[in-house]
Parts: structure tokens; C-alpha cells; sequence
């Protein structure tokens, strides 16, 4: 409880309102732009499975954008991380 002057002004409560539902995108791209945009549904996480369905789609994806790039080795970084 707090106390006040009598003439100080009315606090104003605001309404609360939901956010919008929050979704996980993988976007992997290369010095030619995107090769690929993976959206997991609402409500899933990501885990071992996922990642490697995503991996997956990234070889199909880079077969059909990028085909010269499976001839080479390809270099995947994580968040900034070093390279593995």
C-alpha cells in the first residue's frame, strides 16, 4: 500500500494483453544469400532430432541451390562460435 496526497492524480492501470506466439527460425545462408529457412512449429523445441532433420534439408537445399558446394568442404558456424 502506498500513501499519497489527496490531490496527487489517479494511477493509471493499463490492460495487459497476450504477446504474439513466439516460433523458431533457422535461417542458413552463404555469400549468395539464403539456402535455407527452416520454421519449427509453435510450441516445439528444438532437440537431437529436429537439429538432424534440419541437417538434412540443409544437404537437400545445398544440392539444389548450390551443387558446386558438395564437391568442397562446407564450414558451419554457430552463433559466432569457432567453426566445426
Amino acid at each position: 500500500m502506498t500513501s499519497k496526497h489527496p490531490s496527487s492524480p489517479v494511477t493509471k492501470k493499463f490492460k495487459v494483453q497476450r504477446s504474439a506466439a513466439k516460433v523458431l527460425a533457422t535461417v542458413i545462408w552463404g555469400a549468395k544469400g539464403v539456402i535455407l529457412l527452416d520454421v519449427l512449429p509453435q510450441g516445439q523445441c528444438i532437440n537431437a532430432a529436429q537439429y538432424c532433420s534440419t541437417l538434412n534439408r540443409l544437404r537437400d537445399a545445398i544440392h539444389r541451390k548450390r551443387s558446386g558446394l558438395l564437391r568442397r568442404v562446407v564450414v558451419l558456424q554457430h552463433d559466432n562460435a569457432t567453426h566445426h
